[in-house]
């Protein structure tokens, strides 16, 4: 495995008009999106940065579990910072809770925002009335319910795939909107519905680990 100098790294760090950063672990070069920040605290404690406005020189990883995980267990923020750092063994499990948080806040405005709409039924007709960004089926959702709205929700655009998220639960969305028994919803177009979408399919993807991700030509740079 190559590694790039510190000079390099430092400087895509700092590259504000550089959208892509280099997973520390896998030296896969990615959009930013796709990865999460990495700080150490003052304890010398790595720190998940999701917000990426901690101070300090950042360490960054694939958004997969597996390769958080991976990259806690080598230790890779020490090698990267040249300094001695502690990652916590439930690091990746953290990094999905803070995701799991950071969806549901995204829920919560969407909701307060009037870009959601609750029940099969009221699916059902905004589907015929109003573009839908997306569907919204809880974990407990039952499997012929989900395929009768995704195919009402096809036939609406033609044909076109809409996007589901399938991988919140009932208890969780019910506390962010306010309401019980949360099973179907859609996203209705609108600036808080897209921040959610997006939310919502990084949470999945961070889930399902490295397998969700195209792979990318690895960084050939040595020291």
């Amino acid at each position: 495995m190559h590694e790039a100098t510190a000079e390099q790294e430092h400087v895509e760090e700092f590259a504000a008009a550089d959208p892509v950063r280099r997973c520390a672990l896998t030296r896969a070069r990615r959009p930013k999106e796709d990865l999460v920040r990495f700080v150490l605290g003052p304890d010398g404690i790595v720190v998940p940065d999701l917000k990426e406005k901690l101070p300090g020189r950042g360490v960054w990883l694939t958004a997969a579990h597996d390769i958080v995980a991976e990259g806690a267990k080598r230790n890779v923020f020490a090698r990267a910072l040249k300094t001695q750092a502690k990652a916590s063994p439930d690091l990746a499990d953290l990094v999905g809770r803070l995701l799991s948080e950071a969806a549901l806040g995204a829920f919560a405005l969407a909701n307060k925002a009037g870009e959601v709409v609750f029940g099969h039924a009221k699916v059902e007709e905004v589907l015929a009335k109003a573009p839908v960004l997306a569907l919204l089926h809880a974990r407990e959702a039952a499997e012929d319910g989900r395929r009768k709205l995704d195919g009402k929700a096809r036939a609406a655009r033609a044909g076109a795939p809409i996007p589901a998220i399938c991988g919140l639960g009932t208890d969780e969305l019910g506390l962010a909107s306010g309401r019980t028994n949360v099973i179907h919803a859609a996203l209705i177009q609108g600036g808080a519905a897209r921040r959610f979408l997006a939310a919502a399919q990084r949470l999945e993807r961070y889930r399902k680990g490295s397998a969700a991700f195209t792979p990318e030509v690895k960084d050939t740079d040595t020291e």
